[in-house]
């Protein structure tokens, strides 16, 4: 199967798509967006703003559940007022989540509680809008440039560079985080002044405050590409809620009429909520392998390092390779390396961890490339929209799979060992949880080989144009 674009064969190929302001653009915004210097202590950053495990789970059920609301509306909203809107709104939205945390007193448990929950609706509002406007407008501007076919090389350069920034975030975010290292480089500077935890611990924040403050300024910058030949514009003025309807009502039809849109986000579904629910996993699974807490930091960077070279495979594979061969491939690859992870063998576990974070990558690139390829410039924003929804709901679904698979298994290892501590059973329980992974993947990859491909078959074989 090979999907065939709709812009047209001619390609400006002398012009390079980076002199196009817009491009430019779009990298260091995906670059200062997702550069988060908290990432590294995401967990301990809540504990240490005096919340407990209970309301951490709580304040993310919030954000995920934000994201799935919102993902499709926000799209449609991109596709009828405009990407460069979307994103303006995004980037104020960045920095608000962001200072509502940064700035909270942290005396009062309850007004932090609260600051939280403002935090998590809003990186959710955030999440969503900049799902799909980023790239429509991205892949809009190569359109109207003649560029289309420049798309796989803007998100090699775009995947890179979001690497870069993601090393130095989890490496500085680490580091300004601990106040020992902050003190230690306060006296080798020779500035007689002392940082307590509950000082540095607001570091990373204010470091992603700024860089919120820089993404907005990148927003301000960004113009929507005029539309094609042809294509009527809309009056964002005289956009209306039916208008926004119709849209996201339009789109869904289209992607179920249209076997081969259906196919690339149900196979990209399939792999990406599968991969997605062992990165989550990976610090306690570094536990179980016998790897120092001191190391996560530098293996998440050593991940990243590892991605700087994965777009480029992508897109070797993409220009080289048939979408049925690469889809086969990556699935194929998903599945072993979730056998390899289910071993739990000592030390070289990280090795299919790090196959887990390629996988993640390339399908997060096939599925760009392949849906904005097939994808109408008018409903680009949320058809991407409708695939985010896809991935999220599914991420949901295993969570919720992962945490009843997890109760089973502690049923049955207290049964098995009954005089074993509680630390014993719950790391039983997890290999055994982990060890249903690889087979759940095999099958739902069957499983949706058989509800896509004899679609995708039946329309190549009337000879009908996708």
């Amino acid at each position: 199967m090979v999907v065939k674009g709709k812009e047209g064969s001619e390609e400006k190929q002398s012009v390079s798509p980076y002199h196009l302001v817009n491009i430019r653009l779009f990298i260091l915004f995906r670059v200062l967006f997702n550069a988060r210097f908290y990432y590294p202590v995401f967990t301990i950053l809540f504990l240490d703003y005096g919340l407990t495990l209970e309301q951490f789970a709580v304040l993310n059920t919030v954000w995920a559940f934000t994201i799935v609301l919102s993902e499709v509306p926000s799209g449609a909203l991109a596709d009828l007022l405009g990407r460069r809107f979307l994103l303006v709104v995004t980037a104020w939205l960045m920095i608000f989540e962001m200072a509502v945390i940064a700035f909270v007193p942290a005396a009062n448990p309850d007004l932090v509680f609260w600051a939280f929950l403002i935090n998590r609706v809003l990186s959710g509002l955030a999440e969503a809008m900049a799902s799909g406007a980023d790239e429509a407008l991205a892949y809009d501007t190569l359109v109207v440039h003649g560029l289309a076919g420049q798309w796989p090389r803007v998100l090699e350069v775009q995947m890179r560079a979001q690497n870069f920034g993601y090393i130095i975030a989890m490496t500085l975010g680490a580091v300004v985080y601990d106040p020992s290292v902050v003190n230690r480089v306060l006296q080798w500077c020779s500035v007689n002044v002392s940082v307590s935890q509950q000082m540095s611990m607001r570091y990373p924040l204010y470091l992603t405050l700024i860089l919120a403050v820089f993404a907005l300024f990148v927003t301000l910058r960004m113009r929507d590409p005029s539309p094609p030949a042809g294509h009527r514009t809309r009056d964002p003025q005289k956009a209306t809620i039916w208008q926004l309807l119709r849209l996201v009502l339009r789109t869904g039809a289209w992607i179920i009429r249209t076997p081969m849109a259906f196919t690339i986000i149900f196979f990209a579904m399939t792999i990406d909520h599968t991969l997605r629910m062992g990165v989550t996993l990976t610090s306690k699974y570094y536990r179980l392998i016998g790897l120092p807490e001191a190391s996560f930091g530098l293996l998440g960077s050593l991940v990243a390092v590892v991605g700087l070279f994965v777009p480029r495979l992508a897109r070797i594979m993409v220009e080289r390779l048939s979408f049925g061969l690469n889809v086969f491939l990556l699935g194929a690859g998903s599945v072993i390396a979730l056998l390899f992870l289910s071993l739990f063998v000592p030390y070289w576990g990280i090795l299919p961890v790090i196959a887990i974070f390629v996988g993640l990558m390339l399908t997060s690139y096939f599925t760009s490339h392949y849906l904005n390829e097939l994808t109408d410039s008018q409903q680009r924003a949320t058809v991407l929209s409708f695939k985010g929804l896809a991935l999220n709901v599914a991420y949901g679904i295993i969570g919720l799979a992962f945490a009843a698979l997890m109760q089973h298994y502690r049923v049955v290892q207290t049964g098995l060992h009954p005089s074993q501590a509680v630390d014993f059973i719950e790391d039983q329980a997890f290999v055994a949880t982990v060890g249903c992974f690889p087979w759940y993947l095999a099958g739902a990859l069957i499983l949706t080989s058989l509800c896509c491909l004899p679609r995708v078959w039946r329309r190549r074989s009337t000879g009908r144009k996708q």
